[in-house]
This record gives structure tokens, C-alpha cells and sequence, in this order.
């Protein structure tokens, strides 16, 4: 699971998007800065992955960060050989990151919540994570999928795909930014070395896909289900009255709901990007030590 040598600390790839769009210009740096500290204190180096000149990098430098935080532009994994044949700068969706991180040789990814099935009645809108999630053997540490998505048919998509989710010390789905959506996991993990021992085991048996551990928001900066609920079926509503979706429908819910929450719904996600970098990084540690 880990890509460290002899002596050397386990990297810990960590995702771009929210420096590119998914949060707002002023809380970028901060927010990388707060990811990287909490990964550093757990003893693994913090490798944030983007594409820098059209180059996918992972363990881009602060002047590398600084210029992806002006881009405003994000790619997945089909945008990869656009960028590269523009030399273009791009943050990485969750799943460009885990396609880079993992040919890279790192084995444990964070984030803040992955991408899933969008709600509604019109033409399927499914996010490209899923996919790379059923195809890429990582380790990625996240508050469940955003709150904005039908998070019973996300869930289901990945049951579907043979995708290991577990809870970190929970037994339900999180729901990003409040800690409980009430559906059910396979599983739970409590320690890091329980979360390296899975991972492992599923390297052994030859899974194809990821494991997902989905870490609850910080109690202290969770938003109340209710008002979060409430505000993101404001936000939906808005999104469909203004006829906004495809790419840019994840970035106006987030800033939508983050609106009527009156920044809430920020405050946790800064609080839940920080907190589960540091629990990526534990894990990552757990399984150098463990030889996982």
C-alpha cells in the first residue's frame, strides 16, 4: 500500500479540485496548507497532485499551488490528454487524482467527498470517480460523497461495481457535511492499522477497485442535517430554475448552499479536507509500518 523506501515517509496524494473550484479563491491556500500540516503531523509527506504546464505532477510545490489556485479550471481523467497537448494547469477531480497518484506508486488518497449520481429526472449525470474508483486499487479517505448527490443510488452504484466502502469508526454513509445520511455500510474500521489490514487484504485478493474509508465531518463543524438538507434542495431548485448543470453544477450547489448556510456548510468542509488528510496519512503510516 505504501510507496515509501527504506527510511522514507509514506506519501499521501491529495486531490486539487477545491483549489481550482471547489472553494472560494481566499480559502484555497489556507485550505492546502491546513491538508498539508495535518498529513505532516502524522509523519507521511502530503503530495498534492495536479496537472502543472500540461505534466501531471504529484507532490506539487507551493508556487505550483499558488498557480493552479488562479486557474479556476479542473480535470478528470478524460481531460488528462487534452491538458497534457495544451500544456494547460488544471486541478485534478478525485478521479484524475487517483489515476496519477496511483501510477505514481502511492497508495493512500484524501479528499472531501467523492462524486456520484446526481438526483433528478432527466439524462443519467454520473460522476467519473465511480468509474476510476471500480478501476484503480488506491486507498482514498473521504466524508462520503457530496451531500448534493442521491447518496442511496451513489451507494448502490458502488456496491454494483464490487467497491470496498467502510466506515472510520462510524457504521453509516457520512453525509459530507453532517456525520449520518442513515444508510447502512458493510463495514467499519476504528484504528489506522484496521484500514491498512483492509486495504491490504484486498491487494492480496486481487481487487480491481479502491477502498473507500468515510471519515464523519468534525463534530465541532458539522452542519445540522436539517439545515443542510433544507439548503440543498434550495440549491437544487436554483440550479434547475437557472438551467445550470454538467460541470458546472457541483461548483455553484457547493457555493449555492454555502449561501444559505451563511458559510456553515464551508466551515465544515475546510474542517472535513483537513481532518481526513490527517486520517489518510495515519493509515498511510499504519501500512508502511506494517509492510501493507
Amino acid at each position: 500500500m505504501s510507496d515509501a523506501g527504506p527510511g522514507a515517509r509514506p506519501r499521501v496524494a491529495l486531490e486539487t479540485a477545491f483549489l481550482t473550484s471547489g472553494l472560494p479563491q481566499g480559502e484555497r491556500l489556507p485550505a492546502a496548507e491546513a491538508m498539508a500540516r495535518q498529513v505532516e503531523r502524522r509523519g507521511a509527506e502530503p503530495a498534492f497532485v495536479g496537472v502543472v504546464g500540461g505534466e501531471p505532477v504529484v507532490g506539487i510545490d507551493r508556487a505550483g499551488l499558488e498557480r493552479l489556485s488562479r486557474v479556476g479550471g479542473k480535470a478528470s481523467t478524460r481531460d488528462l490528454p487534452l491538458a497534457a497537448a495544451r500544456g494547460a494547469d488544471a486541478g485534478t477531480t478525485v478521479a484524475a487524482t487517483l489515476f496519477i497518484a496511483y501510477r505514481a506508486g502511492v497508495g493512500v488518497a484524501a479528499t472531501g467527498g467523492i462524486g456520484g449520481v446526481h438526483p433528478g429526472d432527466g439524462p443519467l449525470d454520473e460522476s467519473a470517480d465511480l468509474l476510476e474508483l471500480a478501476r484503480t486499487p488506491i486507498v482514498i479517505v473521504c466524508s462520503g460523497a457530496k451531500a448534493i448527490l442521491d447518496l442511496p443510488a451513489t451507494l448502490e452504484r458502488l456496491e454494483t461495481q464490487g467497491v470496498t466502502v467502510v466506515g472510520w469508526r462510524t457504521d453509516e454513509l457520512p453525509a459530507f457535511w453532517w456525520a449520518a445520511s442513515g444508510l447502512s455500510l458493510p463495514g467499519r474500521v476504528d484504528e489506522p492499522e484496521d484500514a491498512a489490514e483492509v486495504a491490504r487484504a484486498a491487494r492480496e485478493l486481487g481487487l480491481p477497485g479502491a477502498v473507500v474509508i468515510c471519515v464523519p465531518p468534525p463534530p465541532e463543524a458539522a452542519l445540522d442535517p436539517e439545515e443542510g438538507e433544507r439548503a440543498v434542495a434550495r440549491a437544487d431548485a436554483d440550479a434547475k430554475d437557472l438551467g445550470i448543470g454538467g460541470p458546472d453544477l457541483t461548483p455553484f450547489l457547493l457555493a449555492r448552499v454555502a449561501e444559505l448556510t451563511e458559510g456553515r456548510s464551508l466551515r465544515a468542509n475546510l474542517a472535513l479536507l483537513a481532518n481526513n488528510a490527517g486520517v489518510a496519512a495515519e493509515i498511510a503510516t499504519a501500512g508502511a509500518a506494517g509492510g501493507a
